[in-house]
């Protein structure tokens, strides 16, 4: 893993190595209530082999009660990176002394200059202060109790429900505005907004999930409730709206990653969120007509390429709504009864849109 690695996948991994009910998290809980401490290397390669300074190569089967007795001594221990293998035991890590560390023990010190020389995860179970703390490259990470981490979680969790809850709501106003061909910029970033606001709390809590472990499966199950269909909603908002066709309209992914690249203060601000889906920030009053991708998403049953074609062939939502069943025969791959499952669908969501808005 050393040389140019991906930091966050590194730690997710890492501490879902070391999550509740994982052998590796028993194998340290051990330590700390053995009241040890642990130096332990999570990978093995060459760079980490010009490391080690004396103990001995072990090369036997994980279990959390050999880690336990073999953390007695004062040396580091090596693990490979699936935890199911004790590799080294009681060895010295002489790292480069003229890596920079903040920290101030002994261990901690060797821990953080380890894990930027090897860009490998190091594991300091630190007996005075009864922690475990991750490192991975120049970042450090104090692992928690499950129900600080749950008190957290559940917390993120009923933010979630709220921002869940106002994104229906000026989702379904979108769809309103859509149909009666009232949409302004303003619309666009305000559902914009929302769908970004509920997907980094959903992250957020993911982090949780991942570090909770067995502990976090209820968590898991509310999440996929709360957060399901978001991310596929922010695709079709932008493929409604981007400006342009062809080679000199916006992609798609730029406008994906300019939404993701606002920062929280950023994300308040409706003409910043404009501007990163292709429009004038400073005209958020301008009117915009989708294409139509979002409603057909609605209507059950119909293929994604037939839905890319009906867009491709009308060109717009009203340009659709107005469409007859023989126009959509026209329309490769839709043929007479999918024809009637489209009007009829796109009828149905222009009268309950409107009810639910006007009634």
């Amino acid at each position: 893993m050393a040389g140019e690695v991906d930091l966050d996948q590194v730690l997710r991994e890492t501490l879902a190595a070391v999550a509740p009910g994982t052998e590796l998290r028993d194998g340290l809980e051990r330590i700390l209530r053995g009241r040890t401490g642990a130096l332990i290397v999570f990978g093995h390669d060459k760079t980490v082999e010009g490391l080690l300074s004396g103990g001995f190569a072990l090369d036997v089967p994980f279990s959390p009660q050999e880690l336990r007795e073999l953390a007695k001594m004062d040396g580091a221990l090596v693990i490979d990176s699936a935890a199911t293998k004790i590799l080294w035991a009681n060895t010295q890590l002489v790292p480069d002394p003229t890596i920079s560390t903040d920290e101030t023990g002994t261990r901690h010190r060797t821990a953080e200059r380890v894990a930027k020389q090897t860009n490998l995860p190091v594991i300091s179970v630190s007996q005075s202060m009864q922690m475990i703390a991750i490192y991975v490259a120049g970042r450090r990470y104090v692992l928690e109790d499950s129900d600080t981490i749950l008190s957290r979680a559940n917390q993120a969790l009923a933010t979630l429900e709220r921002y869940k809850q106002r994104f229906d709501e000026v989702s379904g106003t979108l769809t309103a505005l859509e149909i009666e061909d009232l949409v302004s910029s303003r619309d666009v970033a305000a559902v914009a907004q929302r769908i970004e606001m509920v997907l980094r709390i959903a992250a957020e809590i993911r982090g949780y999930v991942i570090e909770l472990g067995l502990d976090g499966r209820l968590l898991s199950l509310q999440l996929d409730e709360l957060a399901a269909g978001v991310e596929d909603e922010r695709e079709l908002i932008v493929r409604d709206y981007i400006p342009g066709t062809g080679k000199r309209g916006r992609k798609l992914q730029t406008c994906l990653d300019a939404l993701a690249a606002l920062s929280a203060e950023d994300l308040l601000d409706f003409g910043l969120v404009a501007k990163a889906l292709g429009h004038p920030a400073i005209d958020l009053e301008l009117p915009l007509s989708p294409r139509g991708f979002r409603l057909l998403a609605k209507i059950p049953r119909l293929p994604g390429q037939v839905a890319e074609r009906i867009v491709e062939h009308f060109g717009s939502l009203q340009k659709m709504l107005s469409a007859g069943i023989d126009d959509l025969q026209a329309v490769e791959g839709v043929g007479d009864n999918r024809a009637r499952i489209v009007r009829e669908g796109l009828s149905r969501l222009a009268e309950s849109s409107i009810l639910e808005r006007y009634v």
